[in-house]
């Protein structure tokens, strides 16, 4: 039973090492590369592990960091889309659901069944561990658009309305995180790197 669970789990390994190559619209902060979802990952949790004292509630920090690290899992097969897609929504998809069976499903039943669970928590952001790890997760590309001349708004023609109104969720995970989000926001729209 041993052995059966280790190779299951290796197995997931090196299913997820797919993740490199899931490329994001968003690119490194001060670079015209783009990001892939491993990198955003890993980067999320870091910023989770460093900004976590300012939640607005106390917060299980390993939880979050579980989430910030398997909440794009999905996009192995059903790839990334664009938080400002106006064909695709942005919201947990069946697509997504059967990709997180899938995938998740590589592992022992007790790990697979505790990842789907916070998979699904991040996706319903309903918990304290949810609404910090989705305020990372839209924090992130705003730090990269903001370095990038604009980046992606630019790019796809996003206005100030589309940003704030994505962004504001930010405000969920913490009020102070927020309020300097929103100052690069109406910074970005004063530089003129992103149009009201």
């Amino acid at each position: 039973m041993e052995l059966t669970n280790l190779l299951k789990q290796i197995e997931f390994i090196k299913e997820v090492d797919k993740l490199k190559y899931i490329i994001r619209k968003t690119k490194l902060l001060n670079s015209d590369r783009n990001e892939n979802d491993a990198e955003h990952s890993w980067h999320l949790a870091l910023m989770a592990v460093i900004l976590s004292g300012h939640a607005n509630f106390q917060i299980d920090l390993l939880k979050v960091i579980k989430m910030l690290l398997i909440h794009d899992i999905v996009e192995i097969d059903a790839g990334d889309t664009f938080i400002y897609d106006v064909n695709k929504s942005h919201s947990n998809t069946e697509e997504e659901r059967k990709a997180a069976n899938r995938i998740f499903g590589i592992l022992p039943d007790d790990q697979a069944s505790e990842l789907i669970a916070i998979w699904e928590e991040f996706e319903e952001g309903q918990t304290n561990e949810a609404k910090f790890a989705r305020a990372m997760d839209r924090l992130e590309p705003l730090l990269q658009n903001t370095s990038n001349n604009g980046g992606t708004w630019n790019e796809f023609g996003v206005n100030y309305e589309k940003v704030h109104s994505k962004k504001q969720v930010i405000q969920q995970g913490s009020d102070l995180i927020w309020k300097y989000a929103e100052q690069l926001i109406n910074d970005s729209v004063e530089k003129g790197i992103l149009k009201k």
